[in-house]
């Protein structure tokens, strides 16, 4: 009830007074039933409108301590994160990346929409970069269609780094479902993954006009604060927290 609260109530109608967010392909995200909403991620903002346009609930994994931390300001971010539709990584298995596995494939097996961001932390620089594999093995072991997203000027409203920006209207596109079914039982085929994720970050390259870059953001970003190859240099933009979903 606290997710339809903030979206239809305390949250929602605020974001789109203020930032009248544009959306477009809303009609290709299922109305029943399971998917994968696979999105860019250029800010911390994204969570918020990617969701705010889409009618059904989208859920996300996030780590457990958000959930498990004592005292009042540990309730409140257990009922903060939990009511926006998040749920703790299960680290029942070997590490973190099973961990999200097992809680996205619980979400998928409810009918559920399972957002998640292929490239694993933010962008630093705007670029979208290599996406991880998780999101190939999640979208072969269930079936469920994989719906690519975009999330464009989000950037701009909450850059990297920084908790405020300079207004402007974000646009969430979105693309048609894609289906491999083709792929059914070749989770375990490296190659099948790699061929996979790729397919899907090309969507999402389509539908953002981001360049795209054959690296992994964490390392690109890493050799940015370095001022290395991977990136713009510490005197480009960069920063922000790193969101990682699904690590291969």
């Amino acid at each position: 009830m606290f997710y339809w609260f903030l979206k239809f109530v305390a949250l929602g109608p605020l974001l789109k007074v203020v930032f009248r967010p544009r959306a477009e392909g809303v009609e290709h995200v299922p109305t029943e039933g399971p998917a994968i909403i696979a999105s860019n991620h250029l800010s911390y903002a994204d969570w918020l409108f990617m969701p705010l346009v889409v009618p059904r609930r989208v859920s996300f994994v996030a780590k457990a301590e958000y959930f498990t931390s004592p005292g009042l300001k540990g309730w409140l971010q257990k009922t903060f994160f939990s009511g926006t539709g998040n749920i703790p990584i299960d680290r029942s298995g070997a590490n973190a990346a099973a961990g999200a596995l097992l809680s996205a494939k619980r979400v998928l097996d409810d009918g559920e929409l399972f957002g998640i961001y292929p490239e694993g932390t933010r962008s630093h620089d705007g670029r979208l970069y290599r996406g991880k594999t998780g999101i190939a093995r999640l979208a072969l072991e269930t079936g469920v269609p994989v719906v690519p997203v975009a999330v464009v000027g989000t950037d701009v409203v909450a850059p990297p780094g920084k908790k405020f920006g300079r207004w402007t209207r974000p646009r969430v596109r979105f693309g048609e479902p894609m289906d491999f079914s083709r792929y059914a039982g070749m989770e375990n085929d490296r190659f099948i993954l790699r061929a996979v994720t790729d397919e899907i970050m090309y969507e999402i390259m389509k539908l953002s006009g981001q360049e795209y870059v054959d690296v992994y953001a964490a390392r690109a970003k890493s050799e940015s604060r370095r001022g290395g190859p991977g990136g713009k240099g510490p005197q480009g933009d960069q920063g922000g927290d790193e969101q990682r979903k699904l690590a291969s």
